[in-house]
């Protein structure tokens, strides 16, 4: 009886606002009214898994929690963490075929061997992986090139999966064969494969937990970044302000790359407009 009580508990407007506010003052994202039943029926799993009687119980015990972890939990269940290695392949076949060439041709004329990149909203991994597959098959000589892609998300959960670098089966499947073959280790448990990211692969990325909205331990340089289905969490106006960042951080020449459902179109900012997703800091 206890469970269809939380099932069918009642997300007051008030408790929805307290929820909308506590969300957006720590990350930016923006519950608008639209989202109040998405809000309901997330958080209500937590009630129920947490033998919370009501929101407004759970709320404050969320304020309470000084140690975060509750706030990541509810964080967690308000976010969606829809990600796939080589996600929009069409970024990755331009970072190949266009913006890599010309990187490396400028770098060696200043005998520059640095590549930074930057995962901002990384999810569980599948993307700062993709990234330094690409890096790595680009440069080829890695003794030179000194290369690292940041990799960063809000969530602890995801960052963990992240960190452990293993996938089913079904998940790497994306994954050109011979780029599998060269950069995962299969392992055999059962009837079950898994695949775990090398070594390389683990050098190559740098993870860290970070907020968006707030401090970046990310200070050097970047020759591009990917930022993709992050943004269509904020407001226009946290929007700009990351963007204004992202500005700032990218070297010139450098490279801004959003998710298919985001649009730069009304927000001020400073890019050049390349193509679809795909902005230029001159």
């Amino acid at each position: 009886m206890a469970a269809l009580t939380v099932q069918h508990a009642v997300l007051t407007e008030e408790d929805f606002r307290k929820i909308s506010d506590i969300v957006y003052e720590h990350c930016g994202i923006n519950l608008h009214n639209g989202k109040k039943e998405l809000v309901r029926a997330r958080v209500a799993k937590r009630l129920r898994s947490g033998n919370f009687k009501t929101f407004s119980e759970y709320i404050k015990y969320v304020l309470q929690d000084k140690t975060g972890t509750e706030f990541s939990i509810l964080i967690d269940s308000l976010s969606t963490n829809l990600t796939g290695f080589f996600r929009e392949p069409q970024h990755y076949a331009f970072l190949r075929s266009e913006f890599l060439p010309l990187l490396m041709e400028r770098k060696k004329k200043k005998r520059d061997f640095r590549i930074r990149a930057w995962s901002a909203g990384c999810s569980s991994g599948e993307e700062p992986y993709s990234l330094a597959m690409t890096l790595l098959e680009a440069i080829q000589d890695t003794g030179r090139w000194d290369v690292k892609v940041f990799a960063n998300d809000i969530s602890t959960t995801m960052l963990e999966t992240a960190q452990k670098g293993i996938y089913e089966k079904e998940r790497v499947e994306p994954i050109p064969s011979l780029l599998r073959q060269k950069y995962l280790i299969l392992h055999r448990k059962g009837n079950r494969r898994v695949f775990e990211v090398g070594k390389i692969l683990r050098d190559t990325v740098t993870f860290k937990h970070m907020n968006l909205v707030k401090d970046w331990v990310i200070r050097e340089p970047l020759d591009f970044i990917f930022c993709r289905n992050v943004m269509i969490y904020f407001d226009k106006s946290t929007q700009a302000r990351l963007l204004n960042r992202f500005w700032h951080l990218l070297s010139p020449g450098g490279m801004l790359f959003t998710g298919h459902s985001e649009s730069l179109i009304g927000i001020d900012h400073k890019f050049n407009y390349i193509q679809p997703t795909m902005y230029l800091k001159p």
